[in-house]
């Protein structure tokens, strides 16, 4: 697939010249941090060094007064409280986070994950009537509720109260609950508006940890869970979620929960980042509500001892492996109907619907024919009468808003700027396809289509030594906001041999005149051999990391893109 290389720069130089002085540390790293924000000493301490004592002050975010008001009248006249979450990694961490923390000292609780498929995403109706039938008086609903008014106002209409912990964007009404935390509403002054939904649960732990006088250290345990939760949804690792992941994945890869290290072991790595998290611990949490019922993820979260934890996290993989054969199959039904009509391959967008799918895994097929074919793109099945689809975008293009040109046509939608969940009626289907193409094609400029090398710096291959590394490490944890800084040498050449090995990658040596020889591995550029072999120079785009070889360390390039030189 053809990519565009964009190389960002940064206006003010001077800023970095200033910086690269003050930290006695390479231009480059300079610009990075620039990038950043960081901009002075101070800040690039706090950068380079961050303390749990930099979060903010929960109570600093609108209703956490009443919140914890309403939690302690609770606990003082022992009412039932139910923790109601949503089923993916994000829900399952905050209410086991939640459930764990408050089930320590009160006995009259439980937790409540809706049926995918039965009740679908948010507050349901069917949750409500269970609190009612089993005598809960305070529902603590975490990363959903905002958009639930109507479903808020039938609890009131029962003797319930709400807390809404949520991150999402509210709608135009704001649920009538007992107390709404969420960063984003309407005049909240909280200073960070990025947590996950478990790190908005973190911080009702922490306001009401701070309100009663237990020590940091009684809520600092949750902290891999919030990690992973950054990880798994996609949040920006900045400002707070920064502080948040860092002692996060510290906990993780020091003494995690037993659910987590029963994950851990499963998936065979022994330190984990941002990445690993996505890729390894992320799915096989997300596969149980996929499959059957995230419950399953909550159980092997609260997994009192290994044992348990360890029964629980097979029982989790084997969704996990169900997952991953519905997820190929109908990937490989989606492109053969794709390339079988013309019209589809030329299209701006993709929507395909097929009434068989699993609507477990709609989101990942989403996400791989957005990889495949790189324009906005939806995936339709059928689901309880109606049919659910799953939605995923481009970067620099708002899907959001371009369903907002087809709510008409929608029974609800919601979800941020690349991902989306939507319903509506099976007469729609073909309306939606053409309208949603329509409202694309208008708004999407040609460039968006093309997929982006966002390139951070130009480097030159000698400035990468030791010292260097190491610095660049210390801009971890990686994630949105603060990705792996990916660099630009030109008039490189390889040196020694080069080759296609695995399924298409292309392995070499290069060097750039005045350099050391450095070993790359390009994941699926297999394609450019005949470029590099003709003797020429060409330029490289590539992250820079450590390679282990039987317990050999080495700096090695992970290149992104080639091109010939210019």
């Amino acid at each position: 697939m053809q990519k565009r290389w964009v190389e960002n720069e940064v206006a003010d130089l001077a800023l970095v010249e200033d910086l690269k002085r003050l930290l006695n540390i390479d231009e480059v790293l300079a610009l990075l941090l620039v990038k950043r924000g960081v901009t002075s000493f101070d800040s690039a301490r706090r950068f380079f060094r961050p303390e749990l004592s930099h979060l903010h002050d929960p109570f600093l975010m609108k209703d956490m007064d009443v919140a914890i008001q309403r939690i302690e009248k609770a606990l003082r006249n022992k009412e039932r409280i139910l923790i109601y979450g949503d089923y993916d990694v994000d829900g399952t961490t905050a209410v086991t986070l939640v459930y764990h923390f408050f089930s320590t000292f009160h006995y009259s609780i439980e937790y409540y994950i809706p049926d995918r498929y039965k009740e679908g995403y948010g507050i349901s109706k069917e949750g409500i009537d269970y609190a009612a039938a089993q005598g809960f008086s305070l529902i603590i609903a975490l990363d959903c509720g905002i958009k639930s008014a109507d479903k808020v106002e039938y609890a009131n209409s029962l003797g319930i109260d709400f807390i809404i912990c949520d991150h999402h964007l509210p709608g135009d009404q704001i649920p009538d609950a007992a107390a709404v935390l969420d960063p984003k509403q309407p005049e909240c002054m909280y200073p960070y508006k990025e947590l996950s939904g478990c790190g908005i649960g973190f911080k009702l732990v922490q306001a009401f940890a701070l309100r009663n006088d237990i020590p940091f250290d009684s809520i600092s345990c949750y902290l891999d869970l919030v990690a992973v939760s950054i990880a798994s949804d996609i949040v920006p690792v900045t400002g707070e979620n920064r502080i948040l992941a860092w002692y996060g994945l510290k906990r993780l890869n020091e003494s995690p929960c037993h659910g987590l290290s029963a994950l851990m072991e499963i998936s065979g790595k022994k330190q984990y980042s941002i990445s690993d998290i996505v890729f390894t611990i992320g799915p096989r949490i997300n596969a149980a509500g996929r499959i059957d019922n995230a419950r399953h993820s909550v159980c092997l979260l609260l997994a009192a001892n290994r044992e348990t934890a360890r029964n629980q996290s097979l029982l989790i993989d084997l969704k996990n492996a169900e997952r991953k054969e519905h997820d190929t199959s109908i990937t490989e039904q989606a492109l053969a109907m794709i390339e079988a009509d013309p019209s589809l391959i030329n299209r701006k967008t993709t929507v395909v619907y097929n009434e068989g799918w699993h609507k477990g895994v709609i989101g990942i097929v989403a996400s791989r024919l957005t990889e495949k074919y790189y324009r906005p793109t939806i995936v339709l099945t059928h689901s309880n009468g109606h049919i659910a689809g799953s939605a995923r975008s481009v970067i620099g293009f708002d899907l959001y808003e371009a369903l907002c040109g087809c709510s008409d046509l929608l029974e609800q939608f919601g979800g941020h700027k690349y991902a989306a969940g939507l319903t509506l009626k099976p007469e729609n289907v073909t309306a939606l396809q053409q309208r949603f193409e329509d409202i694309v094609s208008q708004t999407i400029p040609d460039q968006l289509l093309i997929q982006e090398i966002s390139i951070d710096a130009t480097l030159q291959l000698e400035k990468i030594n030791g010292k260097f590394f190491r610095i660049l490490g210390q801009f971890s944890p990686f994630g949105p906001m603060n990705q792996t800084p990916v660099f630009l040498s030109k008039n490189v050449y390889v040196c020694g041999q080069a080759s296609v090995v695995g399924n298409n990658h292309i392995k070499m040596t290069v060097k750039q005149e005045g350099s050391s020889a450095f070993d790359c591995i390009g994941f699926g550029l297999g394609e450019y051999l005949p470029l590099v072999k003709k003797g020429l120079p060409f330029d490289i785009c590539y992250t820079i990391e450590e390679n282990v070889w039987k317990d050999k360390r080495c700096i090695q390039l992970n290149i992104k893109g080639i091109r010939q030189a210019s």
